[in-house]
């Protein structure tokens, strides 16, 4: 049985950045509502300027501000405001971060009440969303804080190639302070919970990496290997996961032995996102694992220097957009197993089943 098509919203991002243009070109092509039925939050005035500057493309769109009236069979945009507004496109203005985080929150809320089924946001920029009403580092401590998860973890996916960070937008200073046995443990648990019911991998293995180089060399460079990393690789073993590690991070990608696993947990931001960008070859998505509900993005940035120029490529945005169905429809599926664990048994141990409940 097809599942029903998933109502997925798209936060437009930075105003002076690539993420206007990546909207309009993907969803120019109509052949996306076979998958999903896309609701873009944003304005149609902003949408109007980005168009004049990609002539050739032609988006067609049904303009609403009433969720009742969310057409299945057409491109949405919920208009989030309606007075005009600067756009400068390449620019960091106060303006650009102002309307992207007005998005992000009017999209988070259709999230939360159920309207929506997924998210894809497209880039902000860091500091320009920063206000005494926002004050988040980017969409993921955002997201956490609003749905009210205990931890959640920065993900990245290209295929069966998934990289997770112990630590995500910290100073490279900051990053010992932050690493605990705890924290550690608590990443490798979400991991594993969300190999398992979002990306359908039963006996997920996990590999993870030292902090220093050469994994420390049994103490001589660094001891956060010692102390720190094998302690929560240990605990991870005892909850029943399968976790190998830590290994040294260079010899792990340059050998490709994370091919040899479903996801790889870095200690911190560069070090799993500069091998990850260079092999996912631009068709990488960042996952936030842990929410309740299912939320994607590209795994780039704003791009400030091509934005306007319809210069942006929507491989990586795209690929976001069908993450974001796949994991929201395999979800279900794996929530529905759980109601009903008979499912998930081949036939032959389904007979046996059956059997026994008859004898008894």
């Amino acid at each position: 049985m097809t599942p029903p098509k998933p109502i997925i919203g798209i936060s437009c991002g930075d105003l002076n950045g690539i993420g206007i243009e990546l909207i309009i070109k993907t969803f120019s092509d109509n052949r996306i509502l076979e998958h999903c039925t896309p609701v873009i939050f944003a304005s149609n005035k902003v949408i109007n300027f980005y168009r004049k500057s990609i002539p050739e493309i032609n988006l067609n769109y049904s303009s609403t501000r009433e969720f009742n009236r969310i057409n299945p069979k057409q491109i949405n945009l919920f208009n989030c405001w309606e007075e005009d507004v600067a756009v400068t496109p390449g620019q960091l203005t106060e303006t650009g971060g102002k309307y992207a985080v007005l998005s992000l929150q009017t999209a988070v809320a259709a999230l939360k009440q159920k309207q929506i089924d997924g998210l894809v946001t497209a880039p902000v920029h860091k500091k320009n969303i920063q206000s005494p009403d926002f004050n988040f580092t980017g969409h993921t401590p955002y997201l956490k804080e609003i749905f009210g998860a205990k931890d959640v973890v920065m993900m990245l996916c290209a295929g069966d190639f998934r990289v997770a960070l112990a630590t995500e937008h910290v100073p490279v200073g900051e990053i010992t302070k932050q690493l605990t046995r705890e924290k550690i443990v608590s990443k490798l648990s979400l991991i594993h919970q969300s190999l398992q019911k979002d990306f359908g991998i039963d006996k997920p293995r996990i590999a993870v990496l030292g902090l220093n180089p050469h994994a420390g060399d049994e103490g001589l460079i660094g001891n956060e290997e010692e102390t720190i990393i094998k302690p929560a690789i240990r605990d991870a073993k005892n909850s029943n996961m399968l976790v190998v590690g830590p290994y040294p991070a260079d010899a792990f990608f340059a050998r490709r032995s994370f091919e040899r696993f479903d996801a790889v947990l870095a200690m911190y931001h560069d070090q799993g996102l500069i091998p990850f960008k260079t092999l996912a070859t631009g068709e990488g998505v960042n996952f936030t694992a842990g929410l309740p509900v299912v939320r994607t993005s590209p795994d780039h940035g704003v791009a400030f220097d091509i934005a306007g120029k319809d210069k942006a490529d929507t491989s990586s945005f795209l690929t976001a957009i069908f993450e974001c169905i796949d994991i929201i429809n395999r979800r279900n599926g794996y929530l529905e197993s759980r109601k009903n664990p008979l499912r998930k048994m081949t036939p032959s141990i389904l007979a046996n089943a059956k059997d026994e409940i008859i004898e008894e």
